[in-house]
């Protein structure tokens, strides 16, 4: 069949009449599109997020190029504004991934006594937030939330505020069943929250110190139970 003939089929009257008396030979072979493979895609960005990363530790965002995270992820500049149109947008990028990381999947049984409850969170949430190479988004969230606040704010938001909330829900419950004697739950969860991070999240961020080892956060939080319960809890007659 004559490309011609084809065109002037399929788009009908009056343009079609008029291509299907152009030769075929005047018309481009066409090209089967290319296809970008979703796995490749992903890699990439992986590839470009990584890098960027060690750029942003490394020279801080304000000294951080585009031209120097292409060098450190090992692609092209093209390719790097094809998947982020500047550094704010990369950055934020970033951000968001470690706010899916770190959101903390911990379900609250309103039926748990306090003390297994708090002891298991508290092991869960330190494990969260001191996780090994876990410290170098919290590192740049802090440098940059002053230049970019609505990043420092998704942030505390998205990682920090959903959590205590949680807590601080459980908390209600136990004071309802009168096992504990809180007047402000919300300020309960942000001291345990506190307690719980005592000697471990602030060394580790700053890098004073490794990641923690399981034992350590256990003694750590074990304390912060019983500090806790010793305000909180409802004494026996």
């Amino acid at each position: 069949m004559q490309v011609g003939v084809d065109f002037g089929r399929r788009l009908g009257d009056p343009v079609g009449r008029f291509l299907s008396k152009v030769p075929s030979q005047w018309f481009l072979p066409i090209t089967p599109p290319v296809y970008v493979v979703a796995d490749e895609g992903s890699a990439k960005r992986r590839q470009i997020l990584d890098g960027a990363c060690k750029v942003f530790l490394d020279w801080g965002f304000d000294g951080a190029s585009m031209g120097e995270i292409a060098r450190a992820a090992g692609v092209s500049k093209g390719t790097l504004y094809v998947y982020f149109a500047d550094k704010c947008r990369l950055f934020e990028a970033i951000v968001e991934e470690e706010v899916e990381r770190r959101q903390l999947a911990f379900y609250f049984d309103p039926a748990c006594d306090a003390k297994t409850t708090l002891l298991k969170f508290g092991e869960t949430y330190i494990g969260t937030l001191c996780r090994p190479g876990g410290g170098s988004a919290a590192r740049m969230v802090f440098a940059i939330a002053e230049r970019m606040p609505e990043v420092g704010r998704r942030y505390y938001e998205l990682v920090l505020r959903k959590t205590l909330n949680h807590l601080a829900e459980y908390l209600d419950a136990r004071v309802k069943l009168r096992e504990l004697a809180i007047d402000d739950c919300q300020l309960a969860a942000a001291q345990f929250m506190m307690l719980s991070q005592a000697s471990l999240f602030l060394p580790f961020v700053f890098q004073v110190a490794p990641a923690p080892s399981q034992e350590r956060i256990t003694r750590v939080v074990n304390d912060a139970v019983r500090t806790f319960l010793a305000a909180h809890a409802v004494k026996a007659i």
